[in-house]
């Protein structure tokens, strides 16, 4: 249990600023262009801080088994959405760099 309390602050203090930061697209200028498009990549990394609590909070509650099961299933959907975010910001820098003829 205390693997989890850890595992939780370490989330909350290192992934839910960045992601809100980048959401709200403030970055560095010198970041700028390598995490193009921000806001993209932003909401990707809160849905991927939102699993962190979705997991923790019912285990740290002693929740049924049943509601444990049912929050690892949303984080799982929750991943997976940001996996989703993750490829279309990939997509979408990959289509606005311009291409370099060789």
């Amino acid at each position: 249990m205390k693997w989890q309390w850890i595992g939780l602050v370490l989330f909350s203090l290192t992934l839910l600023p960045a992601g809100l930061a980048m959401a709200a697209d403030r970055v560095p200028r010198r970041l700028r262009a390598r995490l193009a498009p921000v806001r993209l990549r932003g909401w990707s990394a809160l849905l991927i801080y939102s699993v962190a609590p979705l997991n923790t909070v019912p285990r740290l509650a002693d929740a049924s088994p049943n509601l444990n099961l049912a929050c690892t299933a949303a984080g799982v959907i929750l991943a997976i959405a940001s996996s989703l975010l993750v490829c279309l910001a990939a997509t979408e820098s990959r289509r606005r760099r311009p291409r370099s003829t060789g």
